[in-house]
């Protein structure tokens, strides 16, 4: 009984560990922040619900199904890399450039924050790619690929599994629930300064990707070749 619940702990660990320097939420809530200004706390609190329950499902989906999905559209994981790290690129190159860092694509009044606009905005782009790209995607397949453990019942493997992503997700909806807070404590400069600086970081995250996509699908076509 207690090597199963340290094998529980060390998987939740291990889930966390890995995914959540990729995710970074306290990182994300000054972008979650600029993509909802406009919007009141209720609506923020609203989208910060949102988000934390869609990046749980991404993130399980990605872990459970992921590679029989790769797999069905025989699509490798190296091509979802370089897909998912151009949209990165994109997105943070737009916030890196952005004239008002403060209000980037957000410029919405709450009067027009409806119910289809929290749900599209919650998704995309503050969900995927900002909160969990492809960088987390992709970790949290070949975690789901590599959780089998035979001295463990898989169900605990799982229970724990899923249970770090509940972590994960509720570190999220926190970070952003929050985010306000945050911003004010920085004010307009330091908001400003960080949002730049975390953008580069995004911008430099999307061109590793990429890289490492493209030297996947390199290995790939030698030994194909070979």
């Amino acid at each position: 009984m207690q090597y199963h619940f340290l094998a529980f702990l060390k998987t939740i660990l291990f889930v966390l560990g890995a995914l959540l320097p990729i995710m970074n939420p306290p990182g994300n809530a000054p972008i979650f922040h600029s993509l909802t200004f406009g919007a009141s706390e209720a609506t923020r609190n609203k989208l910060a619900w949102r988000v934390a329950v869609n990046a749980f499902l991404l993130l399980v989906g990605g872990m459970f199904i992921g590679t029989h999905v790769l797999s069905f559209f025989g699509i490798s994981l190296p091509v979802v890399k370089v897909a998912g790290a151009l949209v990165v690129v994109a997105m943070s190159w737009k916030l890196l450039t952005s004239e008002d860092t403060g209000k980037i694509d957000s410029n919405v009044p709450e009067s027009l924050w409806t119910t289809e606009l929290v749900t599209k905005k919650a998704f995309y782009p503050i969900t995927f790619p900002f909160t969990v790209g492809p960088g987390s995607i992709s970790v949290a397949i070949t975690l789901g690929a590599g959780l089998k453990d035979s001295s463990t019942p898989i169900a605990i493997t799982l229970i724990a599994a899923v249970t770090a992503l509940l972590i994960a997700a509720a570190t999220v909806y926190l970070s952003n629930r929050f985010a306000g807070v945050l911003v004010r404590m920085l004010g307009d400069t330091g908001t400003t300064v960080m949002m730049r600086m975390y953008a580069f970081i995004l911008l430099c995250i999307g061109v590793q990707i990429l890289w490492d996509g493209i030297t996947g699908l390199v290995l790939q076509f030698r030994t194909l070749s070979g």
